[in-house]
């Protein structure tokens, strides 16, 4: 698929604007055959991008989805939080899917590290919330999250630079979960064993990814930064607390990569052409019936992290009109489209009311949200196999309405659109 001149010279991003799943990483792999650098910024391996590339696919958690192409670097910036066993678990399973990485990948020596200790954490606040439990992946973001916030942290110059402050702040962090959590098994001496091993093996990666990113800015390089999760689990503005806890709009590009506003030429938000989430929280346009079943069944929808089933339903525009406000979409990529193909009529929610009124955004209040009446506009569907198109003009008359509905409702182009798994199916409007 030519998309040559899509992106800018500068910076470019690539954010998701529902809930998250919504095919983030095949956009960015499509555009990574015209950019220099692919960026993350936010998050740690709770992401999950699949990219499908030929025969071949591609599970993604920490690493950019732009390793894939072999002209690309990629760089994981200071806000992200990192997971090292993870991180070289995932490094080698694409290396041995044939991808070479080489002098390609680099990791910000102000990133903060996950330890299994911060998981074992994550699985002891998740029990502590009983029935209020947020439905983290257990991956222990959270907890690195907020000992970072606490000034508490271990980033990844302590481990290649000075491993004596390395220990000293490894061995303190864990004295005071076990006084705070109470008493769990953990080889300390083991683990610093392991991550003397790794501050061998990890030091080619790191960088100062600051003055490395302003250095290919200054350079023209084209840049595209891969968000993680999406603009609903943002810390401040997703439906909190059931978010993640990063800020995964387009502020979080600028904390976590250190990029200035002024600096960023384009923000591509993905929406699925439905919207699903996954764990608990609160969800408007669920359709628990045969409806939500169907995209379920039909769109795979599987996370790729947890393994856990997606919950499913209508389009929401309430939730994209507030997520566009935020974040500013220059574009959006529409995703899996074809999932809808079999369906009499679609439909998009346009509204909440409560008691009658009409809200006039998306409510903070989840009390609120959990009692809201969703207004629908019905579409007819058009029933048809559309996984061949490759133009917009391919789509059938009613496929192509609801296209153009969604760009009025929202106020955004639809750049792209989604048609089928594969990287060619994926149609680019000029």
């Amino acid at each position: 698929m030519a998309t040559n001149g899509v992106l800018p010279n500068g910076v470019a991003v690539v954010l998701g604007a529902q809930w998250g799943d919504e095919g983030k990483g095949k956009l960015v792999d499509i555009l990574c055959s015209e950019i220099d650098f692919c960026c993350r910024c936010a998050g740690g391996n709770n992401a999950g991008h699949t990219i499908v590339v030929g025969d071949k696919k591609f599970d993604f958690h920490m690493l950019p989805s732009g390793l894939i192409n072999p002209k690309c670097i990629s760089v994981i910036g200071n806000g992200v939080v990192i997971h090292l066993p993870s991180f070289f678990s995932e490094l080698k399973k694409v290396v041995d899917q044939g991808i070479d990485a080489t002098g390609r990948l680099f990791i910000s020596d102000r990133a903060h590290m996950v330890f299994d200790y911060h998981q074992i954490v994550d699985g002891i606040k998740e029990g502590e919330l009983g029935r209020g439990s947020i439905g983290t992946t257990k991956k222990g973001i959270g907890p690195t999250y907020s000992a970072k916030a606490s000034r508490s942290g271990i980033r990844i110059h302590h481990l290649v630079q000075n491993f004596p402050e390395f220990e000293a702040r490894f061995r303190s962090s864990v004295i005071n979960k076990q006084k705070r959590y109470g008493h769990f098994e953990y080889d300390v001496e083991a683990e610093l064993a392991r991550y003397k091993e790794y501050a061998e093996t990890l030091r080619p990666y790191v960088v100062d990814s600051t003055s490395y990113i302003h250095n290919a800015i200054a350079s023209q390089k084209r840049i595209l930064v891969e968000g993680a999760q999406a603009f609903m689990l943002d810390l401040d503005f997703g439906t909190y607390p059931f978010v993640t806890s990063s800020s995964t709009s387009v502020g979080g590009v600028c904390t976590g990569l250190g990029i200035p506003p002024k600096k960023i030429e384009k923000v591509i938000g993905v929406v699925k052409a439905y919207t699903t989430r996954v764990g608990a929280g609160p969800f408007p346009t669920e359709q628990l019936n045969a409806t939500g079943d169907h995209l379920q069944s039909v769109g795979q929808e599987v996370g790729v992290t947890t393994g856990r089933k997606r919950r499913c339903g209508w389009l929401d525009m309430v939730v994209l009109k507030y997520s566009h406000m935020i974040n500013d979409y220059s574009s959006i990529n529409i995703t899996k489209l074809d999932v809808l193909d079999q369906l009499a009529e679609v439909k998009i929610g346009v509204e909440y009311r409560l008691d009658g009124k009409k809200l006039e955004s998306f409510p903070a209040d989840l009390d609120i949200l959990s009692k809201v009446e969703v207004v629908y506009e019905t579409l007819p569907g058009w029933q048809q196999d559309i996984s061949k198109a490759r133009r917009f003009e391919d789509l059938p008359q009613n496929a192509q309405n609801y296209i153009a509905r969604i760009e009025q409702l929202m106020g955004v182009k639809v750049e792209w659109i989604g048609v089928g798994a594969g990287r060619d199916a994926m149609i680019y409007r000029k």
